[in-house]
């Protein structure tokens, strides 16, 4: 009575392997099919998350999504956000943001395949990961529309949401966007809110030094920043002085 069933649905017989041979040809002999399915499966979350390109053309910034996650996750932090778009921001804290985070910004079209590669090659020779490449425009995809965690699926859409946001908006807008919605510290986000919790100034007003500060603050926001001045954060203000020059 047993054997008819197994048979029927392909179960391996005794003394023919096992399951775990069977199971293995089963997923080989699927593969396509599985593979298929797991396209249309993220087609479909990508449709759910996509955005409305001509809304975030223009106007403020949207509430990003890791705005939205750290209401969930410190709903007992105060949170600060004050979009003010490109005329809150001084020419200065652009151009030091950018020198810093991504020089080559103006050339590539959202992903910086040079420094792929180079970050690619030290982290190999360290043995472990000390630097990314994430472009501007790859931080802004994340920090508008996906939440935290890192694996490759997450990677993946960052990197199509980044392709998506080079050919819908311009460069300056891409910038204006994340200078509005980068986190510089606990529940603060945007340069505007950075500037006043520390100056107590507008972002418009921020000079070359205040904004190298804010640059050192982005690799680690809510550790190292001009309240908590830690030794790394001083390091990276020092190297960022010697790399990014003051603008005529």
């Amino acid at each position: 009575m047993a054997e008819g069933p197994r048979r029927r649905w392909g179960w391996p017989r005794a003394g023919k392997g096992g399951w775990i041979p069977w199971l293995v040809g089963w997923v080989v002999m699927r593969l396509p099919h599985l593979l298929l399915l797991l396209v249309a499966l993220d087609v479909f979350y990508l449709s759910r998350i996509w955005p409305d390109f001509e809304a975030l053309a223009a106007g403020p910034a949207p509430v990003s999504a890791y705005i939205q996650q750290h209401r969930v996750e410190h709903p007992e932090e105060a949170l600060h956000w004050v979009p003010v778009g490109r005329r809150g921001q001084s020419a200065t804290v652009r151009r030091v943001v950018m020198a810093s985070e991504d020089a080559r910004f103006p050339q590539h079209y959202g992903v910086d395949w040079e420094a792929v590669r180079d970050a690619a090659r030290q982290n190999w020779e360290a043995g472990h990961i000390v630097r990314g490449a994430s472009t501007i425009t790859q931080q802004t995809a994340r920090n508008l529309f996906l939440h935290g965690g890192q694996n490759f699926l997450r990677k993946w859409h960052e990197l199509v949401l980044a392709l998506a946001l080079e050919w819908h908006l311009d460069k300056d807008r891409i910038l204006t966007l994340y200078l509005d919605i980068a986190e510089f510290g606990p529940g603060i986000y945007g340069v505007e809110a950075a500037a006043r919790h520390y100056w107590g100034t507008s972002a418009a007003r921020l000079g070359y030094y205040r904004s190298l500060q804010l640059a050192a603050t982005l690799p680690s926001p809510r550790r190292h920043n001009p309240a908590t001045r830690t030794a790394a954060f001083h390091g990276r203000l020092s190297a960022l002085r010697q790399r990014v020059q003051p603008f005529p």
